[in-house]
Formats: C-alpha cells, structure tokens, sequence
C-alpha cells in the first residue's frame, strides 16, 4: 500500500473499496503490538483511547508506526475530549472517532476541534501531519478537512433519536455505531447484547439514515464473523474484534490444538 493509499483514506472509504473496510481496534499502548497488527492485513487500525490506555505520547508513536506500515490510523477519543481529537490529527490521524455524540450539538462541537474554517475551527500546529503526509503547510491547510474523517458514535438512544440531526451536521463524514453501550442503552441497562435483533434493527436504520445523507457508517463487530454481516449490510468501515480478544482467541486455539493431539 502506497502512501497516496492512506492520504486518500477518505476517498476510499466512499468508494467501498473491496466491499469496505477492516480495522484492527488497539488498546494496549505497546508499540511492537501495533507493530504486529499493522504488518497484517487490516486496511487501518485504530488506537482506542477511550478504554484502552493510550496516552498522548504513546499515541502519536502508535499513528506513527501504523503509517510506516503503509495503513491508515484512526483514533477513538475519550469521551467530550475534543482538544485530544485536534491534537491527533495534528499527529497525523487519519480519522477521530468521537464517543457519545447524542446531539446535533455534540456534533458541532466536534466539528469545531476536528475541521479547519470555514467548516469548524481547529487550531494551527500539524507539524507532524505535514510531515506524514508530505505535503507543504498551504496544502494541507487546504486539504486537510477532505483528507480527515470524522466520525460521531452513536450508542444511546438520544444519539438514535437525533441521527438525522448529527448526520446533518457539516463537518462530520459519517457514524461509527457502538452496539454494545447501545444495547445496554436500548435495554435500559437490562443486558449487553450488541448481537441481539434490537441493535441489527438499530444498525438498519442508521446506514438508511447515513446513506440518505450522503455520509459513512462504521461499526464496531465484535468478531470476524459479526464484522463481515456488517459488510455484507453495506457498511463502510468495521472492527473484527479487539486485539486483546484476538490474542486470547489464538493462544485458546493453540492449546486446544495442542491438548487434542497430546490426547489422541
């Protein structure tokens, strides 16, 4: 993958590209971790400083080997730290994943610390992002809201109700549907489902409300399996599961092998 591949993310997710894309989802903030997920083929990975334990530091390294790797990053905030988002993007993410967007509000926020004017009003200092991706400051300056995704969650029920509203916002390329903190919402705390009948119907209306604007729709699945329903639905961008699932799931696979031979 040539580095225009991951300037030209954005187009790329638009396009469907293969049938859309895979991301590998990081929350460990170790470098040769990222390093291994990166060489596999995922077609970005995503550093997740919401529950994983990114630092910043940490996680301007983690876009930096991700790119070396020939992939886009993209980075999931912390909830409400819009000043984190600028500072990624000046890192050189390709995308911020916002959490807990529920209003057309939140919405505009975001879009202020994530767009350059006229569109929001992020603030000037991406020296790294000029480096990454190569370009003078004036170009990126010019380029810089098309060459960036930004992505609001929905995961409750004011974020479903007002999707339409978010999805109008200008500024924001799309939403990354979070089934499980939505299945917990939707149940009124009863039960996390993200795999239950109420969240595929909340994921069908959300990519009929996405494509009705023009916009993206991302999800998270929770493994290869769930991920790959989602692409065949017609989403742009999933997860197929986290790093850590994926790890247990290899070693658990590997003793079982090795138990059942030893046995036989």
């Amino acid at each position: 993958m040539m580095t225009t591949d991951i300037d030209d993310f954005a187009g790329r997710l638009k396009r469907r590209e293969n049938g859309g894309m895979i991301s590998a989802w990081v929350g460990t903030p170790d470098p040769f971790l990222v390093n291994h997920l990166s060489q596999e083929d995922f077609d970005a990975v995503v550093l997740d400083m919401q529950h994983g334990m990114w630092d910043m530091t940490a996680a301007a390294q983690g876009i930096a080997l991700v790119r070396l790797a020939g992939k886009p990053a993209i980075a999931r905030i912390p909830v409400g730290d819009f000043a984190s988002a600028s500072r990624l993007l000046d890192a050189g993410a390709s995308a911020i994943i916002a959490p807990m967007i529920n209003s057309a509000d939140d919405a505009r926020a975001l879009v202020k610390a994530t767009k350059y004017p006229p569109l929001g009003e992020r603030s000037w200092g991406p020296s790294l992002a000029v480096n990454h991706f190569a370009i003078a400051p004036e170009d990126y300056l010019q380029r810089a809201n098309s060459l960036t995704v930004t992505l609001a969650m929905i995961e409750t029920r004011p974020a479903l109700d007002a999707i339409d509203e978010i999805l109008a916002v200008d500024g924001i390329d799309g939403v990354f549907i979070g089934p499980a903190d939505l299945s917990i919402a939707l149940s009124n705390g009863a039960r996390l489902a993200p795999e239950s009948a109420a969240i595929d119907q909340a994921l069908e209306h959300a990519l009929t409300r996405a494509r009705a604007h023009g916009k993206l729709i991302c999800a998270f699945g929770g493994d290869g399996d769930r991920a790959g329903r989602y692409l065949k639905l017609g989403l742009d961008l999933v997860i197929a599961g986290t790093e850590t699932a994926q790890l247990r799931f290899g070693a658990r696979t590997a003793i079982a092998a090795a138990r059942k031979l030893a046995a036989s």
